[in-house]
């Protein structure tokens, strides 16, 4: 920061408690977001009489808007004035969240939440840790970003219980509700907020923000037209991996020409970086690809409410907050890449013992102690990698490496929540038909119905939802479809839960390679840019 931008900032505001206290409340609001949508997909599913892949599709869309748009973010942050910004994005989460609450199909939550939600949170994101290093100094500055980092940690272990009593006891929409009146404490104290100038090139790399929005927009949208039944699931697929490889030759080109780029290369020579963010989009390939298979298990095969979903996945949200406060302090001589190899190990392990007690488990006690080891994982990978990633990184340029890594966890959230959910679709309609078809029970015409049905509209669904669709069938038949899709569902889970433990396999073999590297020291900013 230059001398002209922190004389800007009032000296009062760098002990500013109550600016602090609303920073932590919207980040709050930021990560206990998804957990609410998570748990509540059977009521969601229910009261707008949608279908599972439906709300499944606007969870994963919501993160890859986040994800595609971020680094654009920033740079419209720079442009218009970062309290603009946060205003801005703090208003657009605001109308995603007024959206839910009064959503009366998916089609709105799809373009309110999911898309308009989504730059809010790209522009919040940025914007939010400018803020904090501009209005806060010294030990202040430390508190902030202390109180901000433990609201989102807090937010991402009580999310699932906090969305499941709401949901349970009153209603999904109350949950996005509170979500509103928060917001707009927040931006009450919003004259507490003091801009910090930006003093950098103002020039835009348009070419290569297109570029990166086609490229991860393209990627997780033919993911996303592949589980609906659309055509042209290839072609999307081509344009985001085309628009890829254009975007690293266009910033290496723009680079070499000595003109802006919407990220720096350079930053990619480390090698430490790289398998920094490597690990980050494969933990949160992981991440996401449980958070949806699970939630759809508990709610559509258990057939449990909001509430028991929330407390099924407790274990795995408290161990991994908990897990992360401690690593983070008694680490001690530890090498973040043999925690982070340890981290990988017993996330994959969890998942693993996951894999036999799907099809037996009849509650969800069974999946306690897997989700356990599970937590245990994610809590080390969380305390390291934003300190491994940014470590290598020079004060100067710590921020915009910061936005990269954001950047690639929030599409590695985004991939695995839509890949998650398309394989256990596509495994469902295999696996029902091949049931179907080996059925003694079902006539050759009604199994070629079923066939007929699942082309067309796959869907995961519990028995009761089933039983009230097969009013007026034969019992026979009725019986015989309720023991396939009893049959059938488990799989399609199992499947589901192959992705984020290939990510977790993939992660882990990378660690070896980070285990030949020296860790560097982490620098006075990391732990700030950590928001990122």
């Amino acid at each position: 920061m230059t001398e002209d931008a922190s004389t800007s900032v009032p000296r009062k505001a760098s002990g500013s408690q109550r600016l602090a206290i609303l920073l932590s409340m919207a980040m709050f609001v930021l990560v206990v977001d998804t957990s609410l949508m998570n748990v509540s997909i059977s009521a969601v599913v229910r009261d707008l009489d949608t279908t599972v892949s439906g709300v499944q599709s606007a969870i994963a869309l919501e993160a890859l808007v986040s994800a595609a748009f971020i680094l654009i973010g920033s740079k419209v942050g720079d442009l218009i004035g970062r309290k603009r910004a946060y205003v801005l994005g703090l208003l657009g989460y605001a109308v995603g969240a007024l959206a839910m609450a009064l959503a009366q199909s998916l089609t709105a939550i799809i373009i309110f939440w999911a898309m308009v939600g989504g730059l809010g949170a790209s522009l919040l994101l940025p914007a939010m840790q400018s803020l904090i290093h501009g209005n806060f100094e010294g030990a202040a500055q430390k508190r902030a970003y202390a109180l901000v980092g433990a609201a989102a940690a807090i937010a991402a272990a009580v999310g699932p219980l906090l969305g499941g009593f709401v949901t349970t006891f009153f209603s999904w929409r109350l949950g996005f509700l509170l979500e509103v009146l928060i917001i707009g404490v927040v931006l009450s104290g919003i004259k507490l907020v003091h801009d910090v100038p930006y003093t950098g090139p103002r020039r835009i790399d348009g070419v290569g923000a297109v570029l990166s929005v086609l490229g991860m927009g393209g990627i997780v949208l033919s993911i996303l037209v592949w589980q609906e039944g659309g055509e042209s699931v290839g072609a999307v697929m081509a344009v985001g991996v085309i628009a890829l490889a254009g975007l690293v030759y266009w910033l290496r080109r723009r680079k070499r020409e000595g003109k802006p780029t919407l990220i720096d290369p350079g930053l990619f020579r480390s090698k430490i970086f790289r398998f920094g963010i490597s690990d980050q989009m494969l933990q949160q390939i992981a991440l996401g690809g449980t958070m949806i298979a699970l939630p759809i298990y508990l709610q559509m095969v258990l057939e449990y409410n909001a509430l028991q979903a929330g407390l099924s996945l407790a274990p795995l949200s408290l161990t991994m907050f908990a897990t992360a406060v401690i690593a983070g302090r008694k680490a001690g001589a530890r090498r973040p890449s043999s925690l982070i190899r340890l981290g990988f190990a017993l996330l994959t392990a969890g998942l693993v013992v996951l894999l036999p007690i799907v099809p037996r488990a009849n509650s969800g006690w069974y999946l306690l102690a897997p989700l356990m080891v599970a937590g245990v994982g994610l809590g080390l990978l969380v305390s390291q990698l934003n300190n491994y990633t940014l470590a290598p990184i020079s004060e100067e340029r710590v921020s915009e490496a910061a936005g990269v890594n954001s950047a690639a966890g929030s599409f590695g959230l985004s991939f695995g929540l839509a890949f998650a959910g398309a394989i256990m679709l596509a495994t469902l309609s295999i696996t029902f038909t091949a049931l179907a078809q080996s059925s003694t029970v079902l006539s050759p015409a009604e199994q070629q119905q079923v066939a007929e049905a699942l082309d067309e509209d796959a869907e995961v669904m519990s028995n009761t939802a089933l039983e009230q669709l097969l009013v007026g069938q034969p019992p026979e038949i009725q019986a015989e479809i309720i023991r396939i899709n009893t049959e059938a569902r488990p799989r399609a889970l199992q499947v589901a839960l192959l992705i984020p433990i290939l990510a977790g396999l993939v992660g882990f073999a990378n660690s070896f390679r980070m285990m030949r590297l020296p860790d560097p020291p982490p620098s006075d900013s990391v732990a700030e840019a950590a928001l990122g």
